[in-house]
């Protein structure tokens, strides 16, 4: 009876070990969802802006290289009534690609852009209640005898209350300076460029960004702090001098006028918490915050990227989520309404989408769907 008892109890504890295993493995890369919604209604094309007010999301501009044409065009994009039309940008304001965007109150701003030989320092603020547009301050100093135009595509745009920010970009050579667009008085102020030489570094192994790399085709993004409610400007990723994709991340702080180098986006330090960042690196990709995290993906890293990554602002770290299931894919926009993540449009070699994906990151892979 010992004999049998025993061997009935080996395969029940190999069965108990295997369920355990079963149910704490977890692999980074299912975790997230992408989810088909409906396709854009325009012609496809990257390097196209994208802002939000309210619940609704704008999309314009852009380049299809199918057909060679640049657009000047607006579309919105709300969950009720998918995509519709928008005035179209005066016909002053060039068709455009590698243009930026943001939006304060009930107007969304756009400035910037190459019609692929001209490089744009013009602003433009479309009205979303009556629908129009109206031409405002060029991008740089434009008063006095001697204006500076700091004309660039490839830049990036953020907003923090009343004010717009516009940094980084291609000129003829890259950049990393910062302006800010106050749109009560329709004027442009420059800021402090990105870096930061008075900070102090800690000592513990972890590392932080200290060099300020120039950069084109970065992403930014915006995140308010639950406990300070200090709202910041976000500032990573991007292609640098010599063609190469930089690591240093950077956030904002508009109060003091101050940028805080925070962990770089490769494996750097001597600790084990970025020994798995081999991928984030990239140029022309997207981001999202969505509730208390940042996601990026998408992108140019050697090739074509649908690697996803989770940033947690509280830890300064990333983590790996499941990868774009769609075509990988450069220049496309993304935008964040209701609380829903959505990415949109973007270029392969010599295809040019108009597709649109949701991410849900809160819900296990399905690619089935």
């Amino acid at each position: 009876m010992k004999r049998l008892k025993y061997f009935f109890f080996l395969p029940a504890s190999v069965i108990l070990l295997i369920l355990a295993c079963n149910k704490t493995s977890t692999n980074p890369e299912q975790s997230g969802n992408w989810v088909n919604r409906p396709d854009f209604d325009g012609y496809g094309r990257f390097q196209a802006v994208s802002f939000v007010i309210g619940d609704t999301a704008y999309v314009g501009t852009g380049y299809d290289g199918s057909t060679n044409t640049r657009y000047n065009d607006l579309w919105s994009f709300d969950t009720a009534r998918a995509w519709r039309v928008c005035a179209q940008m005066p016909a002053a304001a060039t068709p455009r690609n590698g243009a930026v965007a943001f939006s304060i109150g009930r107007n969304g701003y756009i400035t910037t852009g190459t019609d692929g030989n001209i490089k744009f320092q013009d602003t433009w603020a479309y009205n979303v209640d009556n629908n129009s547009w109206t031409k405002k301050a060029d991008l740089g100093f434009n008063a006095g005898i001697n204006p500076v135009k700091v004309g660039r595509y490839g830049a990036s745009a953020f907003a923090i209350g009343n004010y717009g920010y516009v940094t980084c970009g291609y000129d003829g050579n890259y950049l990393k300076d910062l302006w800010q667009y106050d749109a009560k008085n329709d004027v442009w102020l420059q800021k402090q460029s990105i870096g930061n030489t008075n900070a102090t570094y800690p000592t513990n192994g972890k590392v932080i960004s200290q060099a300020a790399n120039k950069r084109m085709n970065a992403v930014a993004f915006v995140y308010t702090n639950p406990t300070t409610s200090l709202t910041q400007g976000y500032v990573v990723t991007g292609l640098g001098s010599g063609g190469t994709n930089v690591n240093d991340f950077w956030s904002y702080n508009p109060i003091n006028d101050t940028w805080t180098g925070l962990s770089p986006i490769s494996n750097v330090s001597s600790q084990s918490y970025d020994d798995d960042y081999s991928d984030i690196v990239r140029n022309s990709a997207v981001a999202m915050v969505m509730g208390t995290e940042a996601y990026i993906t998408l992108g140019v890293n050697g090739g074509y990227s649908s690697k996803t990554w989770d940033y947690n602002f509280t830890n300064d770290t990333w983590s790996r989520k499941s990868s774009f299931e769609r075509s990988s894919r450069e220049g496309a926009v993304s935008f964040v309404i209701k609380g829903r993540g959505f990415i949109s449009m973007g270029r392969a070699s010599s295809t040019y989408f108009g597709d649109l994906e949701e991410w849900q990151p809160n819900v296990a892979l399905n690619t089935n769907d």
